[in-house]
């Protein structure tokens, strides 16, 4: 345990309190269909949603309503996804021709996705072409976190509102929270994401020989797209089978932060918007320190029972003392490469002239 340890958490911490009230009074004026600096751009597109889909969105739907209708749209998804999986090889942007997911694997894929469970029994780079990625894991990244915002907007609504019997419209607040919530963020975060180097492109795998000789094959896509809304609807399923490990869903230290804080910033912000619906933020802000309070004792534990390393490696004369080398305490299976040691920094400062020798580990 280390003072720059107990100071990348402070400073985490204090980003996501800066960030919940905003936040917060944000999502409850889209929920609320109130005016905000997106409708200019937002709300004829939101309109033409509307009409196309037959959707009324002045009707309140009662909670048995909209729960049947959220089960007709993940049965739709469901299919939908699964057909995708099934005929992938018929499939344009498949560069590296995947062969159709097996019909056992693409059911447990389509449903975990479907469901917000986003559970990856493969290996995505070798299973899934770039229009599945795009049009199937996506797109149920977006859907399912919507679903799952508005189930908690239903939730808050039936708080606030005692003796009314409708909820909201469930087809109006996924709309909403998809195009005024999740996209817009995405889109930003995703070239923030280009910018620090993560792919997004269409082309082929990229074969390459390595400094020994060896023959390797650089997996690439449209990967930011994904990576974004995969952390920020708190979906997992990303676009590599090592998800945020992989330097290419996640290159840098500031990647790593921003990744970090769209995981938790709908859960944070949602805090905000049940205190702003029952006209009380007070109850939003106690709910958000019960939740940081757990969040705290459960980052306490383990920093404290990672920083001891693993006591078994003593017997094997391993050092696991923190140094300018290392981080110190358990470090086996972790992420290295956002180590801020010296000798990364001055290797970081020749590659930035134009010289080789840049430190990612």
């Amino acid at each position: 345990m280390t003072s720059n340890g107990w100071l990348q958490i402070a400073l985490f911490g204090v980003i996501v309190i800066a960030i919940t009230r905003p936040f917060g009074g944000y999502m409850t004026r889209v929920f609320a269909g109130e005016r905000t600096f997106l409708s200019a751009v937002l709300r004829p597109l939101e309109r033409l949603v509307y009409r196309c889909c037959g959707v009324d969105e002045t009707e309140e739907q009662s909670w048995r309503t909209s729960a049947v209708s959220m089960v007709l749209f993940g049965v739709a998804g469901f299919v939908t996804l699964y057909a995708l999986e099934r005929l992938q090889w018929y499939l344009p942007f498949n560069p590296q021709g995947q062969a159709g997911v097996e019909q056992v694997l693409a059911f447990n894929t389509s449903v975990s996705f479907v469901t917000n469970t986003n559970w990856q029994s493969y290996v995505p780079e070798t299973t899934m072409g770039y229009l599945v990625q795009m049009a199937g894991l996506t797109v149920h990244n977006f859907v399912s976190a919507a679903v799952g915002i508005a189930l908690a907007i239903a939730l808050i609504r039936g708080f606030a509102q005692h003796e009314a019997s409708g909820l909201g419209n469930f087809w109006v607040d996924i709309t909403r929270c998809t195009l005024y919530i999740l996209l817009p963020i995405s889109v930003v975060v995703s070239l923030f994401l280009v910018w620090q180097g993560v792919p997004q492109n269409l082309g082929a795998y990229v074969d390459a020989t390595t400094l020994a000789g060896a023959k390797q094959t650089i997996a690439q896509g449209p990967v930011a797209s994904q990576e974004v809304i995969k952390v920020l609807g708190t979906n997992g399923g990303g676009f590599f089978n090592a998800n945020s490990a992989h330097p290419y869903e996640n290159p840098t230290a500031l990647t790593n932060l921003v990744q970090m804080l769209l995981l938790i910033g709908i859960a944070a912000g949602l805090t905000n918007v049940l205190g702003r619906m029952v006209s009380d933020e007070r109850q939003g802000w106690a709910i958000f320190a019960v939740m940081g309070i757990l969040l705290f004792i459960g980052v306490m534990t383990v920093y404290w029972s990672e920083s001891r390393g693993n006591p078994a490696f003593a017997a094997f004369n391993v050092d696991s003392t923190s140094s300018a080398l290392q981080a110190g305490g358990n470090m086996e299976g972790k992420e290295v490469r956002f180590r801020d040691n010296p000798v990364c920094a001055l290797r970081d400062r020749h590659y930035r002239r134009g010289r080789r020798g840049r430190c990612d580990a």
